[in-house]
């Protein structure tokens, strides 16, 4: 939501019963998986079948029955839904006079995801869904702080915030420690030979495996190695016209490449994980064949807030539009 544009914020939390559906039935596929050990003999089978099962419904249940929130914030009060699946809608009327402060904590699990905390005159807190439009957070807070009267808001640090020169996604890159990549390079190689020498030390013949292991430690460590600085990822920084990209080389040193909106063929939104939550991704396929992944951002449509802006501040074609 861009608060400069719009006269409420509307703010959502709750799956689809469409998804709730999907995530349920993966469940109760895995805790049925469990079901033959309860027709053995076995007591620590069947007690582990029945711990399985049990978890797994409670599992299924807990996902059915989570409400869905939505909040609906005007200039003058917040208005608040929340309904069970096949349950009534229950809504509460909070007006801007009975807030006496406010505060915008970020989520420990993703870095840009912010809710909005307002502390009541009757002392009671209240928590909203996170913020759908995460790179116009400081803009919305800004707009509810001054139609609420509420003072001395902090203004949240948020690293994708539209208002800042450089958006950031991701982490500043470091290379790994040359004694930390030694020492777990010398680790796979005691891993890989650890079987061949008790082998050895027991008196007993090495089997095939045993001296195959031996060779693939030896792989194993040089892949570790000389490869390791590669898993650091990619460190982001969006700029007006456009994209610094870092990355590391296997020997530690920075690598950068430079995206511009003309270079851009598509830009879209994609999953990288198991959940729509916090999985999502901006990807960018150049007109010379090369794609770039972000890191991680967050909800599919927080990652769309992020993909727009990316949109404006390149001038991206429309028809290079995909998200």
């Amino acid at each position: 939501m861009d608060a400069t544009t719009s006269t409420d914020i509307r703010l959502r939390e709750g799956s689809s019963i469409a998804q709730r559906l999907v995530v349920a039935g993966c469940a109760a596929a895995v805790a049925l998986c469990f079901t033959p050990g309860l027709f053995t003999q076995d007591f620590l089978e069947i007690t582990i079948s029945t711990v399985a099962l049990l978890v797994g419904a409670g599992f299924v249940v807990g996902i059915m029955m989570a409400p869905a929130v939505v909040w609906i914030i005007t200039a003058d009060e917040i208005l608040i839904g929340r309904q069970r699946p096949f349950g009534k809608l229950r809504t509460r009327l909070v007006g801007k006079d009975e807030i006496t402060a406010l505060q915008v904590p970020g989520s420990k699990r993703v870095k840009a995801r912010f809710q909005l905390v307002f502390t009541l005159a009757s002392g009671e807190r209240l928590t909203s869904p996170p913020i759908s439009d995460v790179t116009h957070v400081r803009d919305t807070v800004a707009w509810i702080a001054a139609h609420f009267d509420v003072p001395n808001v902090e203004a949240p640090s948020n690293p994708l915030d539209a208002s800042n020169p450089e958006m950031h996604l991701g982490e500043p890159l470091e290379a790994f420690p040359a004694r930390e990549i030694r020492i777990v390079a010398l680790i796979a190689v005691a891993l890989s030979a650890a079987p061949y020498a008790y082998k050895l030390w027991r008196g007993l013949s090495p089997s095939h495996v045993d001296i195959l292991l031996l060779p693939l430690g030896a792989i194993a460590a040089f892949a570790v190695y000389r490869y390791a600085n590669l898993a650091t990822g990619a460190f982001w920084i969006i700029r007006p016209n456009d994209i610094r990209v870092e990355r590391l080389w296997g020997d530690g040193s920075l690598r950068a490449d430079h995206i511009a909106g003309p270079d851009v063929k598509t830009i879209t939104v994609e999953r990288r994980g198991r959940s729509e939550d916090e999985h999502c991704i901006v990807v960018i396929r150049l007109h010379s064949g090369r794609r770039f992944r972000s890191p991680r951002i967050g909800s599919r449509v927080e990652a769309r807030a992020v993909a727009r802006e990316i949109v404006r501040r390149l001038g991206i074609a429309p028809e290079s539009n995909k998200i």
